[in-house]
């Protein structure tokens, strides 16, 4: 125990924890306020072509966890770590020449390539005692950078464009360039199935876990549908600026990242996992529902709040719940074969979020989010709680 917690806690997860906080900044700045303002205001581009974009970007970096938990396996991390981040931050640095609708696509799928590698690394370090409690830790450093991205975003797009962009791009060469300093290393195994085995074993994990899929896979695309119609639902339809806007991002994301550790720890000690999952996705039904109603600033403020704290809820007894799947000896591919899954759902979220609001309303697309997530905790709802602790006797 003492020795996973100073893995945990020591210099090379340092490292990773601020590579990942500098990755998902630029990542949740690019997808939530760069792509939808420049696309529909730059390049005049409709809510379907920037949905379609951010898809695609979700599309690559989906399809590529599995093979990257394959790499991850095999070779260091350094190396597979750092040609996805180069990758990544050609795909970035090539938005400014992005003149058509297809270029723009192109150049949000090129930046999805990179993302896999540093997620799945650090869920490979987790240890087995208290999952959730460090999932929770793991998370809010998620969130704090994907939730301060666009919250930094939005207001230095109201004074520059071109300097956002900048800082955006340095940013991302940043984190190339502190992956030159990870470890050469591999998954710490003590040995290495072949391929099909592992396969083999994933998939019998799989069929078992076969009752919690149509969340994972419904829950990311709820979420992900509101993606490219949140800054423009915030300007029309609540019509505040984007000052108000970052302000309601930063009462979410604060209320999500201090209550994902507390959250994981009360999931820890009570072993109450289904409702923690229930509780969390009604209250997030319940809260994108009103929200959509267009309320005035402060009560979309109150509302915000409890997004966040729903959210943290969910998220570490959720990936607890999963982490009793992935096989021993197998984390990185085993991962990489969950978030796969579990990424289906961001392909098809922001592509299907920006044709509804293209067809009728941003205000349908919320509906539509929350009668989904409200679906996910009716179902979990209607399970015993035999199936959520089913995990771990699979693991054992």
């Amino acid at each position: 125990m003492e020795m996973a917690s100073t893995k945990w806690f020591g210099a090379e997860m340092r490292l990773i924890a601020i590579i990942l906080f500098l990755v998902e900044f630029v990542r949740g700045a690019v997808l939530v306020s760069l792509l939808p303002i420049y696309g529909a205001k730059t390049l005049g581009l409709a809510s379907d072509a920037i949905g379609a974009a951010i898809s695609v970007h979700y599309l690559t970096d989906t399809l590529l966890k599995m093979a990257i938990g394959y790499l991850l396996d095999r070779f260091s991390y350094r190396i597979v770590v750092l040609t996805g981040l180069a990758v990544s931050l050609l795909g970035i640095y090539a938005l400014q020449f992005t003149a058509l609708p297809w270029m723009f696509i192109g150049a949000a799928a090129l930046y999805g390539v990179g993302m896999s590698p540093i997620w799945i690394v650090c869920l490979t370090k987790v240890s087995e005692a208290h999952r959730a409690t460090q999932m929770g830790l793991l998370y809010t450093i998620w969130m704090v950078g994907l939730g301060g991205g666009p919250i930094v975003c939005n207001i230095l797009l109201d004074y520059s464009m071109t300097g956002t962009y900048r800082l955006l791009i340095i940013l991302s060469a940043l984190a190339c360039g502190l992956a030159f300093f990870m470890k050469r290393a591999r998954a710490d195994t003590p040995y290495r199935l072949p391929f099909r085995e592992q396969v083999a074993i994933l998939k019998d994990r799989l069929q078992k876990m076969r009752l919690l899929l149509p969340g994972m896979i419904l829950q990311t695309m709820g979420a992900s549908m509101l993606v490219p119609i949140l800054p423009a639902f915030a300007d029309k339809e609540l019509g505040i600026t984007g000052t108000h806007y970052s302000v309601l991002l930063a009462i979410g994301g604060v209320c999500a990242a201090g209550g994902l550790i507390p959250m994981g720890r009360l999931s820890d000690r009570l072993g109450g996992r289904k409702w923690f999952l229930v509780a969390g996705f009604l209250s997030f039904a319940i809260g994108l529902y009103i929200l959509a109603w267009g309320l005035p600033f402060w009560y979309c403020v109150g509302i915000t709040a409890v997004l966040g704290l729903a959210y943290a809820a969910i998220q570490p007894a959720w990936n607890a719940l999963l982490a009793a799947y992935v096989p021993p000896r197998q984390e990185g591919i085993g991962w990489g074969i969950l978030s796969t899954v579990e990424g289906i759902g961001v392909m098809i979220g922001p592509a299907a979020g920006g044709l509804i609001a293209a067809w009728s309303s941003q205000t349908l697309v919320f509906w539509v989010s929350a009668v989904l997530f409200a679906m996910i905790g009716l179902y979990y709802l209607s399970f015993p709680l035999g199936v959520f602790s089913a995990g771990e006797k699979a693991a054992n």
